[in-house]
């Protein structure tokens, strides 16, 4: 199995690769969500994996984008918990750090933390496990990053404190792209689609409604412009349903009376 993912080994995509696919499986790191998408639609990966939203900083739109344009379908999904730790060099104390780097979104989600300690100084960078990597191979001291604790074992940092994200309840949830639609799970009960709405009054408020009049629970929807019709704009949606008949329904409905539909996923449900 060739999983792509987007970081290096140490970073939360990784940690989502060993959970769900073990040790055996080849990785394939790369440093942008589009070369992960690019990996997988030529076949050079199996599947990737791709965050596509956090429970504190809402869904990476970009990702929906990449989805579309590259003909993915989402196979699977998976709720990751969201632990940062404040790593460096072993040997050193908090008092003696003048830097911590990490990502801007983990310095954000650690900024209570952060700022019980003045004398250090917040730096922006591209990756969690790489400001890991770069300390290890430089022996960097006096510098820290804030990463996951797979992190930490691979490049052989100390935890000088766990768990220091502000919103203990923090969630990232990963999809599973894959180039091939497989066989439906009789599990099934979630569905990810692109509706693009044609352009007129209620037209958004319609669908809507005919989705809630068929028990179907819109658990997110996105909107992104439509850039060959101005104005125009089309609707990135989850929705979990529980009767198959109504699911049906819904999905022939939209394609009579909304708009142009394209599903990207019929999926098993893994929110707790």
């Amino acid at each position: 199995m060739k999983v792509a993912i987007q970081g290096i080994p140490g970073s939360f995509h990784h940690q989502v690769a060993l959970l769900n696919f073990g040790k055996e499986a080849q990785v394939l790191p790369f440093m942008s969500f589009e070369e992960v998408a690019k990996s997988v639609a030529s076949g050079a990966a199996d599947v990737g994996i791709m965050a596509i939203e956090n429970s504190i900083a809402g869904a990476i739109l970009p990702n929906y984008d990449l989805i579309d344009r590259y003909d993915l379908v989402i196979h699977e999904e998976y709720y990751l918990p969201i632990s940062h730790q404040l790593m460096a060099l072993p040997g050193q104390t908090i008092a003696e750090l003048t830097e911590v780097r990490s990502h801007p979104m983990a310095l954000l989600q650690c900024k209570a933390f952060l700022s019980n300690h003045p004398q250090i100084q917040l730096i922006d960078d591209l990756d969690t496990a790489s400001v890991a990597k770069r300390i290890q191979e430089e022996k960097l001291r006096g510098v820290a990053a804030i990463a996951s604790e797979i992190a930490a074992e691979t490049y052989g940092l100390e935890i000088l404190a766990p768990q220091i994200q502000t919103v203990k309840d923090n969630f990232t949830r990963f999809i599973f792209l894959t180039k091939e639609k497989s066989n439906r799970s009789e599990a099934a009960n979630k569905v990810s689609f692109k509706i693009t709405i044609r352009n007129e009054a209620g037209g958004l408020a319609k669908l809507l409604t005919m989705l809630a009049d068929k028990n179907l629970n819109l658990s997110k929807i996105q909107s992104i412009p439509v850039m060959d019709t101005p104005w125009d704009y089309a609707f990135f949606i989850d929705a979990e349903f529980a009767a198959e008949q109504s699911y049906q329904e819904a999905v022939e409905q939209m394609k009579q009376r909304f708009g142009e539909l394209k599903i990207f996923g019929e999926y098993t449900s893994r929110k707790g």
